[in-house]
């Protein structure tokens, strides 16, 4: 009996530990599902541009066919030359026989260009709203002279946004075997722009960071071209269309046999400023709406799973130790961070700690000198992290500290020489 009571309180115990093993198991199963999200897309990503946050990865590094979406990079490159002076919005740019030509291409996206002169604003609509690859070009021509110039300013313009991996060979994002006789020097008859689903997210942040105004043209869903003839949208996610959804404001679609049907956005969502990017949506040769939805389910996981907050952290006092003062006549120096911080975080997250970047500052320091930066520690890092430096302030002096006597100086300069200590 006593042999059968105690096996029984065994049992129980393995009971009550298998239940306890469970009840803490359920969070992380939780965690695992919102995590196991999968994008109806061959390659995607997700950012919030306000603080430069990866929210979601798919194979997001991979170059890979971008179609029309290279048009977001012409519009900014014409963009920065009306910045420059180089043009203005009204400047008439001619029609040459090569981009003519091609809008009797009916396998292209196009607008008729009859007048053959047409102002830069004109074909900048037509380029972003109705993605004619004829405008797109003419742009290209007036501003560098030819294309091919032109996407050797592009692939600069890249390099200095630390995009390395594109391949660029127009400025429309058609297949060569379109273009004949215009093609890229020594590129191939089949060649095709490829970049990153990343390297798009990068080029939309810069063009609506910079450029903030482009979106008053990609919002719209039609617009008076020349006369008769009316600009109309491929972005179906605006108000007014089948895929509409509240927030979208933008950016530009693209479709080829290589990219397949893709669609860089942008969508003001719960505060946030988004950027997604899918490429080759699954489905998107028979189901038009395909990269739409796409777009939708992962701005939904974003929202469902995200939010912007702003942590409290101005004037708050770092750490005596946290930073040290070289040749001064105190050892440490009190500092305070200058203003709040702003991050994108997990809902119901609690993280609100920074990392201080200014192990060691040399005196002498005047009391509000900006002795280093508060970074914050984001515990939910995702694929990339980020596309920008993350969310940070300045720290700042909170009192003043004079330079120590030059022998002393000179005397623990040799000692750190000799001790090896910085």
């Amino acid at each position: 009996m006593r042999d059968k009571g105690m096996t029984m309180k065994k049992l129980q115990h393995i009971i009550m530990i298998a239940l306890i093993l469970i009840g803490l198991a359920t969070p992380a199963l939780a965690q695992d599902q919102t995590d196991s999200f999968n994008v109806a897309a061959k390659h995607a990503i997700a950012i919030e541009t306000t603080t430069g946050k990866v929210l979601y990865e798919k194979d997001a590094t991979t170059p890979d066919g971008v179609a029309s979406m290279t048009k977001i990079l012409t519009a900014y490159m014409v963009y920065k030359a009306v910045d420059q002076g180089k043009i203005t919005w009204d400047t008439e740019v001619g029609i040459s026989d090569y981009p003519f030509n091609l809008t009797v291409n009916s396998e292209v996206s196009n607008v008729p260009l009859d007048s053959r002169k047409y102002t830069v604003k004109q074909l900048l609509d037509a380029t972003l709203i109705s993605s004619a690859n004829s405008a797109a070009i003419a742009l290209a021509e007036k501003i560098s002279g030819t294309e091919s110039t032109f996407v050797d300013t592009m692939t600069a313009q890249l390099k200095e946004w630390g995009i390395t991996d594109a391949k660029l060979f127009n400025a429309s994002g058609l297949n060569n075997k379109y273009l004949g006789d215009n093609r890229y020097p020594g590129s191939k008859p089949d060649d095709e722009n490829t970049m990153s689903a990343l390297d798009i997210a990068i080029i939309a942040d810069h063009l609506i960071k910079d450029y903030p105004q482009v979106l008053e043209i990609t919002k719209q869903t039609e617009v008076d071209f020349e006369g008769d003839n009316e600009l109309t949208t491929h972005n179906y996610m605006l108000e007014g269309q089948e895929n509409y959804r509240e927030g979208v404001d933008g950016l530009k679609t693209g479709t080829t046999e290589l990219a397949g049907a893709s669609f860089v956005a942008h969508s003001n969502e719960n505060g946030m400023s988004l950027i997604t990017v899918v490429m080759n949506a699954y489905n998107g040769g028979d189901d038009e709406s395909a990269r739409f939805t796409a777009t939708n389910e992962l701005l939904d996981y974003v929202t469902q799973n995200w939010e912007i907050k702003t942590l409290n952290t101005n004037g708050q006092i770092v750490k005596k130790n946290d930073i040290k003062v070289a040749d001064g006549d105190r050892k440490t120096i009190s500092a305070r961070l200058e203003s709040d911080l702003t991050v994108v975080q997990k809902i119901n997250s609690r993280n609100d700690s920074v990392k201080i970047q200014a192990k060691t500052v040399t005196a002498p320091i005047k009391k509000g000198d900006t002795i280093g930066t508060a970074i914050y520690d984001d515990k939910d890092l995702v694929g990339t992290s980020y596309i920008s430096d993350p969310p940070q302030v300045d720290v700042t002096a909170n009192q003043s500290i004079k330079k120590s006597f030059f022998l002393k100086v000179w005397w623990n300069h040799i000692l750190n020489f000799f001790t090896g200590n910085k």
